[in-house]
């Protein structure tokens, strides 16, 4: 292929299991760039959980925050957000309130939840990089809503729940993992295949040109769009599968292996 832009997922993809970077990870990231193939990252997270990132990485290029549903400058500058619909924000609350699930909204530049716990908590202060506004009502942020997650250690309920939230709200929604814990509900356009899509685009390099790197459910939506997709070593296997490549893991700094290993080989001398 004609390589021309290489976006990667973070959590489980860019980062390690302890949400840092490796070293090996961001030379080979800034060795890409210096031949001459742009990078950015595409996440289930909010922006002020990729800044540092972009930054650490040396990014130039839109990145995009809420699986591309929100696009944003490395400096932080929003360039685009596309928001839940009131009506379907408010159906998709009713259908996760049970108690073995946590509700997060993400609205208004702030993560917000219905209840604090001791693990989940401490976690997404470190992935969100802001901490959370307890939350008992969440009507008056239905205007503005960016995700909602459920959040639950029992990975098979969150599984059965998936698929039921996903069958309730139909072509309203994205309804995707994109954590065996988190389960995600964003727009329907605020999905990776079309946050890869808007990213390629603000760069002018079809899609053909473009690979991706991921590791979980939600990362399918851009595997099936992009001229070529790689997914992490550890990834489920039906995750592996979709992929037309598979790299090391995460925590073996599986995306500078890629780099290495299958994309810079495209590039030839």
């Amino acid at each position: 292929m004609n390589l021309r832009l290489f976006l990667s997922d973070v959590d489980g993809t860019l980062v390690r299991s302890d949400k840092t970077i490796g070293d090996p990870v961001v030379a080979a990231v800034q060795g890409l760039v210096a031949a001459g193939v742009p990078v950015s990252i595409i996440s289930a997270r909010p922006p002020s959980g990729l800044l540092w990132i972009a930054e650490r990485l040396g990014l130039t290029t839109p990145i995009g925050a809420f699986n591309g549903g929100t696009l944003v400058q490395p400096d932080g500058t929003v360039l685009s957000a596309t928001h839940l619909d009131p009506r379907v924000a408010a159906r998709t609350l009713d259908a996760i309130a049970r108690p073995d699930v946590i509700r997060w909204v993400f609205a208004k530049g702030q993560w917000h939840a219905d209840r604090l716990d001791d693990y989940y908590t401490p976690r997404e202060r470190v992935t969100s990089a802001q901490d959370p506004v307890v939350c008992s009502d969440f009507g008056p942020l239905l205007d503005a809503v960016d995700k909602i997650v459920a959040v639950s250690s029992d990975h098979d309920m969150l599984a059965a729940l998936e698929a039921e939230v996903a069958a309730a709200l139909g072509d309203d929604a994205e309804v995707a993992r994109s954590q065996p814990y988190y389960l995600d509900v964003t727009a329907a356009r605020a999905n990776k295949g079309d946050g890869i899509a808007a990213l390629a685009a603000t760069l002018g390099v079809p899609l053909a040109e473009v690979a991706v790197i991921g590791d979980q459910y939600n990362d399918v939506p851009m595997f099936r769009r992009a001229g070529l997709s790689i997914a992490m070593g550890q990834a489920p296997e039906a995750v592996r599968q979709a992929a037309m490549q598979v790299t090391g893991s995460n925590d073996a700094d599986g995306v500078a292996q890629a780099i290495e290993t299958i994309l810079l080989p495209l590039l030839g001398d």
